[in-house]
């Protein structure tokens, strides 16, 4: 590549877009330009890079001999209606239809393509292990694209699958394939952490996530520096401590005039948010009215909510919904509610989800479902009960680790990967089943393990720069040298040409500086670039017969001509 020519020019400044260091120096080295937002151009040397990281996965899939292959990404609407996420995907799925008015998606994700090959490829056990890949392009319509190339419209994606006979073998092949993924990321030079993570649109059972650290992150995260424990907040849990004093006090109405509020009502009370109970409303499409109960210093989280209530989408009760169901805005409770129960979770009456701290709390302050009025001393169990316990609380910072009781602390992350098993969720709706040996039909099991593509190029570009620009990992370098002619006359660019061509004829993927600007112009935008070595050839170079390298972070030294490549090898 010659820059002369190259697509793509570095920036002085900092475009005003760019909130994050990754994106900045992604734009100022010409690495990728933004058409829209979540669209991007990959430019020749954004490309490059991003060839190395496809090439390591490339690698890393030859290793366990696994097949490659392309599913469509135009696909049957009705491919996705056989699992019902045609409807449930929500918003992010891109659909159209052809002339002849049937109905398409642009795929978002691929396991109902996985899905309906395996129901047409595998037949007998004979089949089967499988091990499938594609290195492919997603399409999401995204609500907020942001952060770059964080979270795009159109990105790319490694997806592997896995097919077996039984959940033993899946199981196998998640441990294997998660220390494969580890590898990949490990070569790319990026930092990360493993954590558990919620099922999300997928499904499955057992998601893990491989998260990068970042202030760019827009995932919040769990994590003990003692134990190790390390959750999405999504799904994170914290150790509560039960209060197990005895009430014997009967529950009892309180006047509490304007507090409509737990903070009012706390202050109005002079007793700690943690001293009452508080409700919070949701409308669902699935299950209508949704009342969950909290303790009153603590907040729904609302990923744990849609989870325990299987439900697609929380949305605002309005007030109107909950005084129908016998509660009163601002000092309601499930007291004296028709609450659904527990073993017949679609009979009428209230849908009421608890937090175990409102059931652990022992006595609190709940409302009195009448406007003025609060209940003092009201006991889980007593007082009433809830369709369902499930935790619902967002973990906070200093609140105790799960597994050892240290304080947790709160990061953000950049999602890069994430595994997860499938079982036969997929391959059931679309009849994907096999003859075992004794002739007995059996549905296969999956697993899914996905890696994105750009999101990984650019935190490894925010996680190894200086204030000068990129630091390349030699692993994922655009190209391996940086040639650079100085000097007036035409010796040290013809000089530079030949370099350029012999190094090429040996394998390496050299960058050409043929442009007609200063030194300093050329040795910005080489440390800008951020490739592994840099060369320069002038004049005075030429009449000793030597050439200067520099490492990126390192100290120019000369080597004659002749030596060169064994020098660079």
């Amino acid at each position: 590549m010659r820059l002369s020519t190259m697509l793509g020019r570095t920036l002085r400044e900092v475009p005003a877009e760019a909130e994050h260091i990754g994106y900045q120096l992604a734009l100022r080295a010409g690495l990728v330009r933004a058409f829209a937002a979540g669209s991007f151009a990959l430019l020749p040397l954004g490309l490059a890079a991003l060839r190395r990281i496809e090439a390591l996965m490339h690698d890393a899939m030859a290793t366990l001999d696994a097949q490659e292959l392309r599913t469509p990404m135009i696909q049957l609407a009705s491919l996705w209606e056989q699992t019902g996420r045609y409807t449930t995907y929500g918003q992010q799925m891109l659909k159209l239809h052809d002339r002849s008015e049937r109905q398409l998606v642009l795929a978002p994700t691929h396991e109902e393509a996985i899905a309906e090959l395996s129901h047409r490829e595998v037949s007998s056990y004979r089949h089967l292990p499988v091990l499938a890949y594609q290195i492919h392009t997603k399409y999401r319509d995204e609500l907020r694209t942001r952060g770059g190339l964080m979270r795009l419209r159109e990105f790319t994606m490694l997806d592997v699958y896995t097919l077996d006979t039984d959940e033993a073998g899946m199981d196998a092949a998640y441990e294997h394939l998660s220390l494969v993924f580890e590898r990949i990321i490990e070569q790319c030079g990026v930092r990360y952490v493993m954590v558990e993570a919620g099922a999300g649109e997928v499904g499955g059972y057992e998601p893990r996530e491989y998260m990068a650290l970042s202030p760019s992150g827009e995932d919040l995260l769990a994590l003990c520096p003692n134990c190790g424990y390390a959750a999405n907040l999504d799904v994170a849990t914290a150790r509560r401590e039960a209060d197990t004093t005895p009430v014997d006090a009967a529950m009892e109405d309180v006047a509490t005039p304007a507090t409509p509020t737990i903070a009012d009502l706390a202050r109005f009370l002079g007793i700690p948010a943690a001293a009452t109970a508080k409700a919070v409303f949701f409308d669902t499409p699935e299950r209508g009215l949704i009342f969950a109960v909290m303790r009153g210093d603590q907040e729904v989280n609302e990923a744990k909510l849609c989870q325990a209530a299987q439900v697609s989408e929380l949305r605002p009760a309005s007030s109107a919904q909950i005084l129908a169901a016998g509660a009163t805005p601002g000092y309601a409770s499930p007291v004296g509610l028709n609450v659904r129960p527990a073993d017949a979770p679609a009979a009428p009456g209230v849908f009421v989800i608890a937090d175990p701290s409102v059931v652990a709390a022992g006595a609190l302050v709940a409302g009195a479902n009448r406007e003025g009025y609060h209940k003092r001393n009201v006991v889980y169990g007593r007082d009433w009960c809830a369709t369902m316990v499930c935790d619902l609380a967002t973990v906070r910072p200093g609140d105790l680790c799960v597994a050892c009781g240290t304080p947790l602390t709160i990061e953000r992350g950049v999602e890069l990967a994430n595994i997860c098993k499938l079982g036969t969720r997929y391959s059931s709706a679309a009849g994907a089943t096999y003859l075992n040996e004794a002739g007995v039909t059996q549905p296969i099991f999956m697993g899914s393990y996905g890696m994105g593509l750009e999101r990984l190029l650019q935190i490894i570009i925010e996680q190894h720069h200086d204030e000068r620009g990129i630091v390349w990992p030699a692993a994922i370098a655009p190209a391996d040298v940086h040639i650079i002619a100085l000097g007036k006359s035409a010796a040290p660019l013809e000089a530079a040409l030949e370099m350029y061509n012999e190094l090429r004829a040996a394998g390496l993927r050299p960058l050409l500086d043929d442009r007609a600007e200063s030194a300093g112009v050329k040795f910005n935008d080489a440390d800008l670039i951020g490739l592994p070595m840099r060369i320069v050839i002038s004049e005075r170079l030429l009449a000793s017969n030597e050439v200067e390298l520099k490492p990126r972070c390192g100290a120019a030294y000369r080597v004659a001509r002749s030596d060169l490549l064994q020098a660079l090898r």
